[in-house]
């Protein structure tokens, strides 16, 4: 509160003058209108306003030097709406609080410490919201595209994405990066109103002309002033842009985006590679934070009984084979090879054919594990077989806290350090438009209904249906790969069209649900799962999701996709119940 502000006009007129205690006492506040007294005089000479007698309450009032900063009429209309005030044998103006109920903003941001009216720090380098906000809105409008080159934890994207503008961010570190997904997903957005779908006479929304570039409904307040008041004008308004209209029956989500990563590419700056040996030193502390990690915690695949632990690990100098490992099985005493991806960077699948081959040559374990933060999208388990038997090669991501020490103000009470990444079982249904070839009749009815209200450009071209039936999942005690269920799947993405780097989410569909849930859905006994992952979504969010919109969104046979050319590629991703991500690519 503005302790200029040091007068309060009571209901009947009672004036009565607060101390620097009373401005802390929200009881006397609320006695009655707060006002300042301000000049009604101005220091220049009298200008147009030859007038210097003024008489008020019976009493006349002459300017010694100076003018009136209004006409005479206009100080009569001031007397008349009560803004006349008297002190020290002279009249003032008063200035009520509410003429104009803000403050403007100086070059001294006093509100925009943490532990003021910004929220509190998650992360070490997260910058306060505040500060980002009044940035953004200072120098953009809705739509605007932002850019910040030093994402962090993601502040600058998390803001923009509230207020309604386009971001790219970027860092070199996949933690941060990963940090701000994690963010900006998990986000519930309070929902601000359109300006375009607003009808100004009606004040009803209309979705149909929506456009963020026309900004959102602001809130407005008035600016009186003497001169308003004086001239008897209405008073200006002025629009609080960091005060848009928020509809309390709705909540929003992020909207889509993608996260793109570059390649490492072969240092070509003389000074990187004069920083090779530093490389080199600091790839080994990471390889033997690996090795500590992988003795203390083992490496798990969902389920309890078949995490392996390994009785001991030791590093290798070799380039594709970093670690060997051993652990217990039915069988007995087995081994296993560890290639160890980048600390910052993306599995290859060169580095991973490097690593299988030398796995081959060894001939002498029965498990290959690639371990990394990211896989290059063609990277699949296998079966692999030599002369003296067969190994399995199974992908395993490494958890990202364990790269977060420092990071995080409270240290997350953090899942397994590594775990197993299965693969899809995925079956493609090929046919014409007349649906030859399905042999499901229950995708067939499905295909029939999604196509009539899918507006395929081509109806009589070729297309294919993608079916998800599960996950494969290397278990090493048993030695064995098996089947995981479509209820291990959370949600799953596709890109029609995939050119080989960038994967462009073209359709998603969420799953999820007990076993026994699913065995009923697609035995087509009822709903009951797809009804409780609908509950779960719509809880989460606080929002209520239209059952049409929701089956489109929902199950494991994916809408019809055109075969536009010969070899098209078709990427699917799945991100099982346990936040891993894998991706299968098929040529139709």
């Amino acid at each position: 509160m503005d302790a200029a502000y040091r007068y309060v006009e009571q209901k009947d007129g009672t004036i009565i003058k607060l101390t620097a205690d009373d401005l802390g006492n929200e009881e006397k506040l609320k006695l009655g209108q707060r006002f300042r007294i301000d000049n009604i005089t101005s220091q220049s000479g009298p200008g147009d306003i030859p007038e210097t007698r003024f008489v008020w309450n019976k009493k006349e009032f002459r300017l010694k030097s100076g003018s009136w900063k209004t006409s005479l009429s206009g100080l009569k209309r001031l007397a008349e709406k009560n803004r006349i005030w008297f002190a020290k044998d002279n009249i003032y103006y008063k200035r009520f609080e509410n003429d104009f109920p803000i403050q403007p903003i100086t070059n001294v941001w006093e509100d925009t410490v943490i532990s003021g009216f910004s929220s509190d720090k998650l992360y070490v380098v997260q910058t306060s919201i505040e500060i980002i906000k009044r940035c953004i809105l200072m120098t953009t409008d809705p739509g605007d595209l932002v850019l910040d080159p030093t994402c962090g934890s993601g502040t600058t994207a998390f803001v923009a994405e509230q207020w309604g503008r386009r971001w790219i961010t970027i860092d070199t570190s996949r933690i941060a990066l990963n940090i701000a997904k994690q963010r900006i997903m998990t986000a519930v957005f309070p929902y601000y109103k359109l300006y375009s779908n607003q009808d100004n006479q009606t004040n009803q929304r209309n979705h149909s002309s929506d456009d963020i570039r026309q900004g959102f409904i602001y809130k407005t307040v008035p600016h009186i002033t003497l001169k308003s008041l004086a001239n008897d004008e209405p008073p200006a308004t002025e629009t609080l842009y960091d005060q848009p209209e928020i509809d309390k029956k709705l909540l929003r989500v992020s909207g889509p985006f993608t996260v793109e990563t570059l390649q490492n590419y072969e240092p070509i700056n003389p000074e990187d590679l004069d920083n090779e040996i530093r490389e080199n030193e600091e790839e080994g502390a990471f390889g033997e934070v690996i090795k500590q990690h992988l003795v203390s915690a083992g490496i798990k695949n969902g389920r309890k009984d078949e995490m392996v632990v390994f009785r001991s690990v030791e590093l290798l100098a070799g380039e594709a084979l970093h670690a060997e490992g051993f652990y217990e099985t039915t069988k007995g005493e087995e081994k296993a090879y560890f290639h160890i991806g980048p600390k910052f960077g993306t599995v290859s699948k060169k580095l991973v054919s490097d690593a299988v081959k030398e796995c081959r040559q060894r001939g002498d374990a029965n498990w290959l594990v690639i371990l990394g933060f990211s896989f290059e999208s063609d990277i699949s388990g296998s079966t692999q077989t030599t002369s003296m038997g067969n190994f399995e090669v199974t992908k395993c991501r490494i958890h990202d806290d364990l790269l977060q020490e420092g990071l995080k103000k409270k240290p997350a009470k953090s899942a397994a350090s590594f775990v197993t990444i299965g693969e899809p079982d995925i079956e493609l249904h090929v046919s014409e438009p007349g649906f030859v070839g399905l042999k499901d009749d229950k995708i067939k009815d499905n295909n029939k209904e999604i196509l009539q209200s899918s507006n395929l450009k081509n109806p009589s071209s070729d297309f294919v249906t993608v079916e998800i039936k599960g996950l494969d999942i290397y278990d090493p005690i048993k030695d064995i790969v098996k089947p995981r269920d479509v209820h291990d799947i959370a949600y799953w993405m596709i890109d029609d069209d995939y050119d080989g780097s960038n994967f462009v989410v073209k359709q998603v569909f969420f799953c999820g649900g007990d076993k026994s849930e699913f065995d009923k859905w697609k035995k087509g006994l009822d709903n009951l799962a797809k009804e409780n992952t609908k509950k779960k979504v719509e809880k989460t969010l606080k929002i209520e999701i239209d059952d049409e919109a929701f089956d489109r969104l929902y199950g494991h046979i994916s809408h019809p996709i055109e075969i536009k050319k010969k070899g098209q590629k078709i990427a699917v991703r799945i991100i099982s119940q346990f936040g891993e991500e894998s991706t299968k690519v098929m040529a139709v």
